[in-house]
């Protein structure tokens, strides 16, 4: 517990004020998000059968997918955060460790190299989505015990624990996943009372340091999604189909949609990734405004619940943590958004727990098996 961090209470109180656990403490539960979790996930479900192009089996696929992660989240909901921010470290260091060993002898796919082979099974992981918990973990770790608002001296630290995955990840080439693990980092030090001019001067460091970026640090590959993004006109048939295709799909929605299984830019193959990272544009075809409005407020109530947690947390690392979890969801869900509209380059992040995937389901419930860990270790105190 940070210094500082402490419960006010009578002498003796305890036995007399606190309240006797009920089913969502025995179990560690919180049932408002769960709830909230598990329509996003039918609705998820839902659309992706039309998206995927009416396949039964990349259902059940991603239906397995939801199931393995439910339990896990459970599973990391009965972590005490005690025992979480013990491990914080170490985790770290593991993630690390996994980042190095993709640089090399990683497996190649599509001219990335993010994924680590496990030997006998054939499965493979990607370490760099284990880092989306993992670093703000460490943060908030690191930020803790010091006195907040943290100093110069502990801001540096923390942008150098942040930099070290962020760059190993950059190398692999996977921009859009080292956007987010820099984010959830950043959001810990905000959380944390970094100050107005610090993030001013950070947003200024970033835009000085963005030409030099697109001479010396962008692949071409990268330069040209910004391209297409500032006009994908330039080449309708090639780069600028994807968002083309996607905006002619949203457009052509309208107010109520045309109805499940009615999208024609979907089910006629003319939207690329309509099952991943595009499955926003089938979502919005079909449902329109009203459609993506109810899921944009099903989105903003997970993320009201996330930060209510965190400002009930009873630490100062169950605060952070929790924080950063929220708003790196919230990442998620924005730059989604932007890169299927057009208004933000595409850089892969899929649309949380509604895009088809593994691996991303897995870490975002971990994510949520966290927070309900935070919010039902609480003391049971009365309301």
């Amino acid at each position: 517990m940070a210094q500082g961090d402490f419960i006010r209470q009578l002498p003796g109180a305890e036995s007399h004020f606190s309240r006797r656990p009920g089913l969502s403490d025995v179990i560690h539960i919180d049932w408002p998000l769960l709830v909230l979790l598990l329509i996003l996930i039918s609705s998820g479900l839902f659309v992706l059968y039309s998206g995927s192009g009416q396949s039964l089996a990349d259902v059940k696929k991603q239906g397995i997918h939801f199931i393995v992660a439910l339990v896990l989240m459970i599973t990391v909901a009965q972590i005490d955060p005690a025992v979480l921010r013990r491990w914080a470290p170490w985790v770290f260091l593991l993630g690390l460790i996994g980042l190095v060993a993709v640089l090399l002898a990683g497996a190649d796919a599509k001219g990335a190299q993010r994924w680590l082979k496990i030997p006998g099974v054939g499965a493979r992981i990607q370490p760099s989505e284990f880092m989306k918990i993992a670093v703000p973990m460490m943060v908030s770790w690191y930020l803790a015990d010091r006195t907040l608002p943290p100093s110069f001296k502990h801001i540096i630290g923390t942008l150098i624990i942040v930099a070290i995955p962020a760059a190993l990840i950059v190398i692999q080439p996977d921009l859009g996943t080292s956007i987010l693990i820099a984010a959830s980092g950043i959001f810990v030090l905000v959380f944390a009372g970094l100050g107005l001019r610090w993030i001013l001067g950070f947003c200024g460091c970033v835009a000085a340091f963005a030409p030099i970026m697109w001479l010396f640090g962008m692949k071409e590959y990268q330069k040209q999604r910004v391209l297409t993004m500032l006009d994908p006109e330039q080449d309708p048939l090639g780069a600028g189909w994807n968002i083309i295709q996607s905006k002619t799909a949203i457009g052509s929605g309208g107010l109520e949609g045309k109805g499940w299984l009615g999208g024609t830019q979907s089910q006629l193959d003319f939207l690329p990734e309509s099952h991943t990272d595009f499955i926003i544009a089938v979502f919005a075809e079909e449902f329109g405004f009203i459609g993506v409005s109810v899921l944009l407020l099903l989105y903003a109530m997970i993320i009201y619940r996330g930060l209510y947690i965190a400002m009930k947390g009873q630490d100062t690392f169950s605060r952070l943590l929790a924080g950063s979890l929220t708003m790196t969801f919230f990442v998620y869900v924005f730059v989604n958004m932007g890169m299927v509209s057009g208004i933000l380059p595409v850089v892969g992040v899929p649309l949380p727990l509604v895009s088809y995937g593994g691996t991303s389901v897995l870490t975002l419930m971990v994510s949520f098996g966290i927070l309900m860990s935070i919010q039902t270790h609480r003391k049971m105190l009365p309301r």
